[in-house]
């Protein structure tokens, strides 16, 4: 029972908007520079800047409210770099022929896409026409095949911040995985040492129902700021999904339906008058997903291909569409195989 994966840290993690061309040099510097910091070698650290300056070319050259999120992804084994390019362009019908070397529709060579993929460890895209597009590359120190994982989180400081005070941790035993996802109160560093309180003792406990493990975080954050948790435990074998939600952190399971999980009144580290674990059918083939209220729960679940896409790609498609600007904002979407 080890943990699974956590959001990288601060210094781990950054997100450039791309308004303009002098973005793409900062996106270069900031990747190489995280490249360098992984050790990895000259020959990958010019692939992994060659990589990011063209897909911060094509942000600014195509998109609209283009962004990049860059960060270091770290395993006892292994440490990556992911890149994701998230936009409110005019998406792409067909966006396989994007990957085609000589196709363009700016009047370029068209290899940009195409050598971005050869580069590449994975590269996974989704595309709406009318919407935006959504694509996510990893690099390693060497160029070794990966797929995609059946949970993925991200979290995104709110606009004039440089830490964000959300953060989450998985942990998996056998076919069953336990999500945690923390809010800190209110935002920058004291809000994140809080929900960092919240990562390290979920990490470091014993595996325990979500009820159980929300009272042992809740006393663990006693004398702190206190946020918003939640924990889920997603047991495929049993079908079953087991939640306890403390504060406002949204929880659902989307399959035919988009079904919310109950979370209780309180502050987790402050005041918690009770704490009750509910349980979920998980029809086959569903997706888990938590957030905290840097995202609106309007977001609708009729678009069944967003289901069926990798789950870092549904993650920052909702926080693209349903992302508010003015609260750190985090996604933890789990699809169990």
């Amino acid at each position: 029972m080890v943990p699974v994966t956590q959001e990288p840290t601060a210094e781990d993690v950054v997100w450039l908007p791309v308004e303009d061309p002098s973005a793409v040099g900062a996106a270069r510097r900031a990747a190489t520079g995280l490249a360098e910091r992984l050790a990895f070698g000259p020959t990958r650290v010019a692939e992994v800047a060659l990589a990011v300056t063209e897909l911060a070319t094509n942000l600014d050259k195509h998109a609209e409210q283009g962004v990049l999120l860059l960060r270091a992804l770290r395993t006892t084994e292994l440490a990556e770099i992911e890149i994701a390019a998230v936009d409110r362009g005019p998406g792409m019908a067909d966006p396989e022929l994007a990957f085609a070397d000589g196709h363009s529709t700016a009047g370029t060579l068209g290899i940009g896409l195409g050598s971005v993929r050869r580069l590449a460890d994975s590269c996974r895209v989704r595309s709406t026409p009318g919407r935006g597009t959504v694509l996510v590359v990893r690099l390693g120190p060497d160029r070794v095949a990966t797929r995609p994982a059946e949970v993925a989180g991200v979290t995104r400081p709110m606009v004039g911040e440089d830490i964000c005070g959300d953060a989450y941790a998985v942990r998996r035993d056998g076919a069953r995985l336990l999500l945690m996802l923390c809010d800190g109160l209110g935002h920058g560093p004291l809000a994140a040492s809080a929900s960092q309180v919240a990562v390290r003792t979920f990490q470091d406990a014993d595996w325990a129902p979500p009820d159980a493990m929300v009272r042992k975080l809740h006393a663990a954050m006693n004398g702190g700021r206190g946020g918003a948790l939640a924990v889920a435990e997603i047991d495929p074998d049993a079908g079953q999904v087991r939640y306890c939600g403390l504060g406002n952190i949204a929880g659902f399971v989307v399959a035919e339906r988009k079904q919310g999980m109950v979370s209780l009144p309180g502050i987790a580290g402050y005041q918690a008058r009770t704490t009750r674990q509910f349980a979920y059918e998980l029809p086959e083939g569903a997706t888990v997903v938590l957030h905290s209220d840097g995202l609106t729960d309007r977001w609708l679940a009729d678009d069944r291909g967003l289901w069926r896409a990798d789950p870092l790609l549904v993650g920052l498609e909702l926080l693209r569409d349903a992302g508010v600007r003015r609260d750190d904002a985090s996604v933890l979407v789990a699809r169990p195989r």
